[in-house]
């Protein structure tokens, strides 16, 4: 008898049976080595009546440790309006794919297009695309495009100050892709202007990516960045969190020619761990070299306001060789999302956003201070996330954070330690947080006497 919830009657497993000469549906997996073919039971329960269901994932749910989050290292604790989960999961949102057919897709070219419009004013760049697969990726293509854009040159930089897992990402593609990677050095907690330059000056370069906001929190001074690189023929990546941008100096106005992050902080809540949404946006002269989909603006014969597909540079529609990417897009459901978002927040609601996340965090940087057991590590400005030295062991006192509901003290290598606040936390929170370092503090103290 067929599954209830497979379209397959016995009648149709047989038809399909006789049409392919075969005797039953093993046979389909004869060619398959006996030996890796699994011959136990399946742990899967017994069926279960609706409410018993309900219980079972309420059950599961409760495993899921919810704290109060104080980490940032790429994915940060935005606030999310209540708004958009209901638009987003309106049907037409939550079954749609990719928009081939433009007469029947207007809805979706539609967000596309906005979604392209707003990430271009952040980034104060020509072009987006909509969209990579997260931050990391996204920063692997950019330095794919600097190569396709300067075509003979096969060697790109990275600056060491980017994000552990952005710096991973990167190094496995461009192993794979036969372009050679080398590591711009830090100084005082900064990419190395100046070993930037002499890096330079062999003159094969073809792309730099360098972050806006480094890993350590601190907002890096690009000045005078894009004319060396340009001066070398290279092009100029920037490593951007996109909500920082409403109120610190854009990729363009530094002169970058690609921008590139994750828009997570555009209200995506964190999930324990996604989804994610990479950005890629560029000056229009690269454009052809954009990975993704790019939606335009047009009329149709009636002159009204209609949305098509510019520019799609994929294997699917192009030569394969010609393709920029293997990447056609991230679920366009996380551009929806960013897009109501930032339509909601507007100007005014980003520079809020910014200055609670700011005032939050310094407030905590002078409070940790004040504790006695942290010292400064840089005097370099930051925004919403910080470095400091502790004097109680960094991995004691994360585990310790984390055992009294706060995610924060991140390790970041020896003594120094990370934290992020955003506008989700209340000074409540903050003080309780330095209560529970004190608190670590002195019971590792009592464990040591």
């Amino acid at each position: 008898m067929g599954s209830a919830y497979f379209p397959h009657t016995s009648e149709d497993i047989e038809a399909m049976l006789g049409r392919t000469g075969l005797a039953s549906l093993d046979d389909l997996y004869s060619d398959v080595p006996q030996d890796v073919l699994f011959k136990g039971d399946f742990s899967i329960p017994e069926a279960m009546s609706e409410p018993e269901v309900r219980r079972r994932f309420d059950e599961l749910a409760s495993a899921n440790v919810r704290l109060k989050i104080f980490a940032g290292a790429g994915a940060c604790d935005h606030y999310s309006p209540s708004v958009i989960p209901a638009i987003i999961s309106r049907s037409e949102y939550l079954t749609s794919y990719t928009p081939y057919q433009a007469e029947v897709s207007q809805g979706t070219l539609r967000y596309i297009f906005e979604f392209q419009t707003m990430m271009a004013e952040l980034t104060g760049l020509d072009c987006s695309n909509a969209s990579m697969y997260d931050g990391p990726t996204s920063a692997a293509e950019a330095l794919m495009m600097t190569v396709a854009c300067t075509r003979k040159k096969r060697r790109v930089l990275v600056s060491s100050t980017l994000l552990p897992q952005v710096a991973e990402v990167v190094r496995t593609y461009m192993k794979f892709h036969g372009i050679a990677l080398d590591v711009i050095p830090e100084s005082g907690y900064a990419t190395d202007a100046a070993a930037l330059e002499r890096e330079l000056e062999a003159g094969d370069v073809a792309g730099v990516l360098v972050p806006g906001i480094n890993r350590y929190g601190i907002i890096e001074d690009l000045s005078g960045f894009a004319d060396a690189v340009h001066s070398a023929k290279a092009l100029l990546a920037v490593y951007s969190d996109p909500s920082s941008l409403a109120v610190l100096k854009s990729p363009g106005e530094w002169g970058a020619d690609i921008a590139c992050g994750d828009a997570q902080t555009l209200g995506i809540p964190l999930n324990f761990g996604g989804p994610y949404l990479g950005f890629l946006c560029c000056r229009k002269e690269y454009v052809r070299k954009l990975p993704g989909r790019i939606a335009g603006e047009t009329v149709d014969a009636d002159g009204k306001r209609c949305y098509v597909l510019t520019l799609q540079a994929r294997e699917q529609h192009i030569r394969r060789e010609k393709a920029t990417s293997n990447i056609c897009s991230n679920q366009s459901l996380m551009a929806l999302y960013a897009t109501i978002y930032l339509s909601l927040m507007g100007p005014g609601g980003l520079d809020r956003v910014n200055r609670l996340s700011y005032g939050g965090a310094h407030y905590l940087y002078s409070r940790l201070l004040g504790t006695g057991l942290f010292s400064e590590a840089s005097p370099k400005p930051f925004l919403k996330e910080f470095v400091l030295h502790t004097s109680v062991p960094a991995g004691k006192l994360h585990q310790g954070l984390v055992e009294r509901g706060y995610f924060a003290a991140l390790p970041c290598g020896g003594d120094l330690v990370s934290f992020c606040v955003t506008e989700n936390r209340t000074r409540e929170e903050i003080d309780g947080l330095v209560s529970a370092v004190m608190e670590i503090s002195r019971d590792l103290d009592r464990k040591q006497c």
